[in-house]
């Protein structure tokens, strides 16, 4: 599966083929004798290049192989075929699976102080996002998630684009969003969001998405351009209010039993292949999300940006009720709002 998906891949991107290429590249580490060390990296997202989750995977088992060989080797496994969610986060902590890609949300059900990524309006923009957790929030957040879990995020990256609202009918303002279903990941700071914006959020696991909004579980849902077109999502809506409520971060995540694994000596390249394939993906990533808005467009959905005058009463909102009383409850999250909004542009 990982040579059939790197062909397509190497065909499809300019950025993602470089890449791929230097895995033909000599390695000081290309003869050694010890055993293949093989990770299992789990994914929601399907195995498609508008699909985030897969890129990184891609670069990282290119820039992997460039820096130590076939000493350690990353297994992908897209399209929930671990299990959802929910349940890799438990395996990723006991062991039973290596590592995680996914949105830092599904991550706050075990270390809560992460949902304060989650909440409206917090970032203005990935960039925004990157100068964040490059200046000492990644790193802040991380020490939480390890003290709690035992397990350490080895890399932030990005999502295609904001994540905006889908419907099946057309939902231009917040008067239009009363009291619309809107499928949104099971934790406090997706379904406080909502509720704030008017909408009834309800909880359900990516996996049932389809199904649910296709047979009226939901009027709608949640999410980025580029993981609705991989997804195939398009197929059950037909409009986006564009609302960019959130940036939602994307995560690799490990657990203490898979960085075991690693030898000691081949740690700090790992690491590293994780860092570049990051800061790789985030170079393409602007350019991916405007591309699968535009793909989005001709299969017939409707884009309609959000008002700016309704955007910045919500952001407002947001800033009082959510904000702050997350603050509140989680003292140790207070320096670290801060340390965002110091970083705006």
């Amino acid at each position: 599966m990982t040579s059939i998906s790197r062909r397509r891949f190497v065909q499809s991107s300019s950025a993602l083929s470089l890449a791929a290429a230097t895995t033909g590249g000599f390695s000081p580490y290309a003869f050694a004798q010890e055993k293949t060390v093989a990770l299992r990296l789990s994914s929601s997202h399907v195995a498609d290049l508008n699909s985030s989750h897969f890129a990184w995977s891609q670069l990282m088992q290119a820039n992997l192989k460039k820096a130590v060989g076939e000493q350690i080797r990353i297994d992908y496994f897209p399209n929930n075929q671990l299990g959802k969610e929910s349940d890799v986060v438990q395996q990723v902590k006991v062991g039973s699976i290596d590592m995680m890609l996914t949105g830092s949300s599904i991550w706050a059900t075990v270390t809560p102080q992460l949902g304060m990524l989650d909440l409206g309006y917090l970032f203005d923009s990935y960039d925004h996002v990157a100068r964040a957790i490059d200046a000492g929030v990644g790193a802040k957040l991380n020490d939480m998630l390890a003290r709690s879990t035992g397990c350490q995020i080895i890399t932030w990256g990005a999502h295609y684009g904001a994540r905006n609202v889908y419907t099946k009918q057309p939902v231009k303002s917040l008067a239009d969003i009363r009291n619309v279903k809107l499928r949104v990941l099971p934790t406090p700071a997706f379904i406080e969001t909502f509720k704030i914006m008017g909408a009834i959020p309800t909880p359900i696991s990516f996996g049932e998405l389809y199904m649910a909004a296709q047979t009226g579980v939901v009027d709608g849902f949640e999410h980025d351009a580029g993981t609705v077109l991989a997804n195939k999502l398009n197929e059950v809506v037909k409009h986006c209010w564009m609302t960019e409520h959130l940036f939602s971060p994307m995560v690799c995540v490990a657990g203490k039993r898979a960085m075991d694994r690693v030898p000691a000596a081949l740690r700090p390249a790992f690491l590293k292949a994780a860092a570049d394939s990051t800061l790789q993906q985030r170079q393409i990533g602007n350019e991916r999300s405007q591309q699968a808005i535009d793909d989005l467009k001709k299969t017939g959905i409707t884009f309609t940006p959000m008002a700016k005058s309704e955007r910045d009463q919500v952001r407002k909102e947001m800033e009082t009720k959510l904000w702050a009383g997350f603050a509140k409850q989680y003292p140790e999250t207070g320096p670290l709002f801060a340390s965002i909004n110091a970083t705006r542009a």
